[in-house]
């Protein structure tokens, strides 16, 4: 006969949320009341397993001489202690609900601490988690004072009658694994350890315990109703609104309302017996009216972010100068809603929304989606035994954030299914907060939520349901549609973002988006930069997955951010400057423009010659204007003219400075006039060379060799890029996947076959056949060259042979120049990279940069750095011209190279420098999660003629 006695560890496998913890309240960042920070430098004895039953490291006196040290709020296997594990949804233990395995890291912490002197005796004490990963038991100078999970969720235990003066032990065990594990498979890292502040709070006699501000916002009266519910009685003051009233009592005055565009907040206090409690109230409402979601009585556009919480050496331990950055990026970058994807985010980070502006989705921590793997068989959404771990998750949720005004929605979770504990929790949350609409993207029926959300739908499935075409059940049908997750930001891309935003223009009942997501999770790593899944031996891993960011992990913004920000710019600009007269459009909800001051220039071949202010009234939300440009001075007969508007802010604001742009919009003028080049030259054989004018040919093969005194090696037909992660698509979908299928073809590896050097009166032709081994595929290729003398003219004719059923990644040339070219000057779009659905933020000018600095820095090397619709570049004493333009790319490595390299490491500078001149790229879309590039940025197999024209640049 067999049995088991019960362990002290048993806990870490039970479904309940834990034992111990005080009632979920709000939380605020300060009171009068004393607190203090047990942050900083705590002790840690890492153990294999859960089974450590010996508790006597809890105890006073206990001797931690040799144990590591180790700084909380952090993570110990990102401090030498372990290693991270980074799955997209699979478990990666066995599932076997609510089992764990024996093989469980275990980190027993200690903090030992005295109280301040001033530490006051009368009324209780607080001791408060806002994060530990995925469960804890603590003791308290000995004792056990209870254990919890929930792991993005605050938990607060009182342990005032178990203070002394001195000598305080803090013991803190943390398992890597619990039952709490199965709702926390979140897209991330899994990273164990006290992630977030620990504080102990005095609580006075008569201190505010839970309270909740009811500040709502009459649109049509233009007044705010406030009321604060207080488990103690006190008062309420909003001195600048003269309102001094007893907590329960409502009270209604005329008030500037909050949005995430006006985010007026009132200071004030709330003071009860014994504490004062300091407030920022932002009268707002929110509601489902008329099929739309409405703030102030106006439908809102969500132009959004999913934000994980990240930082490259720290993890998800974030302080608040780093949340700051994130706000303020987001800001100045057009952003104006965050969804806190897929948990609560640290609680400071909804003050900075409150303070600077955004909409907010508030998510619990919550998702199952490794159930998926078995068709959702025993997932605990649906699990009566689980529901109380959901409802306390959600409880903490709502009790901590319920005074934001910031937060607009409240968000089951993520991608676990659906069941009855979601419908149980959503209950919950409309009983306690009414004033707030529920989302949740896994209820396609919307039986639960108020929202009808997808991810990664296409533009054709979003304009069908713009249209309210889309079928299923009568209520989704009559509610507002979001995208709560599109333009999947892996590597290059994500594109195609602004043909989505004209279609959230067009159609009410899609409110917008968010993309995935906010910032690359690559872990700070010595040997490769960024390490991403697998860099650290996992089991499983979804590889770089997770470097699907519009931030670099060290919060550079990358290009996909910086075409974000110009495709949802509040401002529109629109016009084709033939006339002298632009259309501006207001496309804020709720600000007028008279916080941005508007300014014209005007360019010739990409040179600013003129520049002045333009008057634009202050137009209202949804307002336009026509606004006349001046005459310009400057003769452009024969030069490529243009005129640029640009709105910038007025003066500084509380998240930009006077003179930041906010939107801007370029018009042609007029068209510039191509050299004609006369062909008076004829190609001459000598001994093993053919010269045409300045250059010099191999007599054999037909291959360039110079330009004047410029070197050039290699020139031929490119259609191969490194592919993008956008390129590589999903595993799990069934469409066409590029990447993999350009690689099955072969395009990485294609053949040259000369098939003639023909010398002609006044042309040097080159015949050829580009074509991969194996298939029967082919690209007849001809290189005409003619010269009038000083300069080259080279045409490329490409026809298709066999049954192209694939898109080429590119289609141009692609040549060598000595490694010792570095500056690089260009007219064409910039400054950064642009491909043909990705280059809305592409401005056309004169540009200049390096080499390197060409290069866009993605986690996962692929490709990058074309700079779009060049008319001329200059690199290495050659000058390129397009007729008209073209795609222009450089870097110190060969597209081989690129291709095979799995972290910037591994790319090593070379002797050349490869320049890429192409006629034609292949769109970017989203396919690494979403839809591929939209079909009129696809690059097909067709008959093309394309010319550039070289000369060498003389001093």
């Amino acid at each position: 006969m067999s049995f088991r006695t019960p362990a002290a560890t048993d806990y870490v496998e039970d479904v309940s949320p834990g034992s111990g913890a005080l009632p979920p309240r709000a939380w605020y960042a300060s009171s009068d009341a004393k607190s203090l920070s047990l942050n900083g430098s705590w002790r840690l004895r890492l153990s294999p397993t859960a089974d450590a039953e010996d508790d006597s490291f809890a105890a006073e006196g206990f001797d931690a001489g040799d144990w590591a040290d180790i700084t909380v709020p952090g993570h110990w296997v990102l401090q030498g202690h372990g290693s991270p594990i980074y799955t997209n949804h699979l478990y990666p233990f066995p599932v076997d609900p609510p089992r764990v395995p024996t093989e469980n890291p275990t980190g027993d912490h200690l903090r030992l601490f005295d109280l301040p002197s001033d530490w006051p005796s009368d009324g209780g004490t607080v001791l408060r988690f806002d994060g530990v990963e995925s469960c804890a038991r603590v003791w308290l100078n000995g004792t056990d004072i209870g254990e919890f999970k929930g792991s993005r969720l605050p938990h607060e235990f009182a342990v005032g009658h178990l203070l002394k003066p001195g000598g305080n032990v803090l013991a803190v065990r943390v398992h890597q694994w619990s039952a709490g594990s199965y709702l926390e498979d979140q897209d991330q890292w899994w990273l164990p350890g006290i992630f977030r502040d620990v504080t102990l709070l005095h609580r006075p006699v008569g201190s505010a315990l839970d309270f909740f501000v009811h500040a709502s916002y009459d649109h049509l009266t233009e007044t705010g109703t406030l009321r604060v519910d207080s488990d103690v009685d006190g008062r309420v003051s909003l001195p600048a609104l003269d309102i001094d009233v007893a907590t329960g009592a409502s009270v209604t005055v005329p008030v500037r309302p909050w949005t995430a565009e006006t985010p007026r907040l009132y200071d004030g206090e709330l003071v009860t017996e014994g504490e004062r409690v300091p407030l920022r109230v932002g009268f707002r409402t929110v509601a489902l009216e008329d099929g739309l979601i409405k703030v102030n009585g106006r439908a809102i556009l969500f132009k959004g972010v999913n934000r994980h919480e990240w930082h490259p050496v720290k993890g998800r331990a974030l302080d608040m100068e780093t949340m700051r950055e994130d706000v303020l990026l987001m800001k100045r970058h057009n952003i104006n809603a965050v969804r806190t994807s897929h948990y609560p985010p640290h609680p400071a980070f909804l003050d900075l929304c409150d303070e600077y502006g955004l909409w907010v989705i508030d998510e619990c921590d919550l998702e199952t989606h490794g159930f998926t793997e078995q068709a959702w068989r025993d997932n605990p959404v649906d699990d009566d035994r689980w529901t109380p771990a959901l409802l306390d998750r959600a409880a903490r949720m709502v009790e901590r954030d319920k005074n934001h005004p910031s937060v607009v929605i409240w968000s089951l979770g993520n991608e676990a299914g659906t069941g009855r504990g979601l419908t149980a929790m959503a209950e919950w949350i409309r009983g306690r907060d009414d004033s707030r609409l529920i989302h949740y993207e896994g209820d396609l029926n919307c039986r639960d939520t108020d929202v009808y959300a997808r991810m990664y739908a296409d533009h054709a499935e979003v304009e069908t349901i713009g249209r309210g075409l889309d079928g299923g059940a009568l209520k989704r049908r009559q509610l507002p549609f979001i995208l709560c997750e599109y333009g999947h930001a892996m590597g290059n891309g994500p594109g195609g973002i602004a043909d989505y935003q004209r279609l959230f223009e067009s159609y009410d009942r899609i409110q917008g988006g968010f993309i995935w997501e906010w910032i690359d999770h690559g872990i700070a790593d010595e040997r490769y930069g960024f390490a991403y899944g697998g860099d650290f031996g996992e089991e499983l891993h979804d590889g770089n997955f997770v470097c699907d960011g519009l931030l670099f992990p060290d919060r550079t913004p990358s290009p996909g951010l910086v075409e974000y920000k110009k495709v949802i710019e509040p401002v529109r600009i629109e016009g084709d400057g033939s006339d002298g007269t632009v259309r501006v459009t207001n496309a804020y909800d709720f600000a007028d423009l008279s916080a941005l001051a508007f300014e014209w220039s005007y360019q010739v071949d990409g040179e600013t010659v003129e520049a002045g202010a333009l008057s634009v009234p202050a137009l209202g939300p949804g307002e336009s204007a026509d606004v006349k440009l001046p005459t310009p001075s400057a003769d452009g007969r024969g030069a490529e003219t243009r005129w640029t508007v640009r709105a910038t802010l007025a003066a500084e604001t509380a998240w930009g400075p006077r003179g930041h742009q906010v939107a801007w919009a370029q018009f042609p003028a007029g068209e510039r006039a191509l050299a004609p080049l006369a062909q008076s030259d004829a190609p001459v054989l000598g001994d093993r060379i053919i010269t045409l004018g300045p250059a010099a040919f191999d007599a054999r093969s037909g291959a360039l060799k110079t330009i004047g005194g410029v070197d050039v090696t290699g020139l031929r037909l490119d259609v191969w890029r490194a592919p993008t992660d956008n390129d590589n698509g999903a595993h799990w979908q069934n469409d066409l996947r590029y990447g993999p299928l350009w690689r099955k073809l072969g395009l990485h590896r294609m053949r040259h076959r000369l098939d003639a050097v023909e010398l002609g009166d006044d042309a040097l032709t080159v015949r050829t056949r580009v074509a991969p081994a194996a298939w029967e595929v082919g690209l007849r290729t001809v290189y005409r060259w003619t010269s009038d003398g000083t300069r080259l003219r080279l045409t490329v004719s490409v026809a298709p042979e066999g049954d192209w059923t694939l898109l080429l990644p590119r289609l141009g040339i692609r040549l060598g120049l000595s490694g010792s070219a570095d500056g690089v000057k260009w007219f064409g779009g910039g400054p950064g990279e642009g491909y043909p659905d990705t280059k809305s933020a592409s401005v056309i000018g004169r540009w200049a940069s390096t080499v390197d600095a060409l290069q866009t820095p993605y986690v996962r090397p692929q490709e990058n750095g074309a700079r779009a619709d060049v008319r001329w570049a200059e690199l290495g004493g050659l000058r390129v011209e397009g007729d008209p333009s073209f795609w222009f790319t450089a870097r110190r490595w060969t597209t081989e190279q690129l291709d095979a390299a799995e972290h910037l490491t591994d790319l090593t500078p070379g002797d050349t420098v490869w320049v890429n001149l192409d006629h034609g790229q292949q769109g970017i879309g989203s396919q690494s999660c979403g839809p591929g590039a939209l079909p009129q940025y696809q690059l097909r197999a067709a008959p093309a003629e394309f010319s550039f024209v070289f000369s060498e640049i003389r001093d």
